[in-house]
């Protein structure tokens, strides 16, 4: 498969490449060196790593989705 370079050198990837992979718009991809090239991999979120913020977060305070908060639009006017 070959992609083109954009004058800003971005590359477009095709829509069923980047479903195989199981990415969509604002997900993130990782670039991993090897001795062949890189390797494109999607950054995945270790939501057990988020356990221990857990004792942080005051009583009383509304429980927080980390899922329903990633597919809320965003907000441009929240950008400084």
């Amino acid at each position: 498969m070959i992609v083109k370079i954009t004058s800003k050198h971005q590359v477009t990837l095709p829509a069923h490449v980047l479903d195989a992979m199981g990415v969509g718009a604002g997900d993130t991809l990782q670039l991993i060196p090897g001795p062949d090239g890189y390797l494109l991999r999607p950054r995945r979120i270790d939501y057990s790593r988020l356990g221990t913020l857990q004792g942080k977060i005051p009583e009383g305070h509304p429980p927080f989705d980390i899922r329903t908060f990633r597919e809320k639009p965003y907000d441009p006017a929240l950008r400084v």
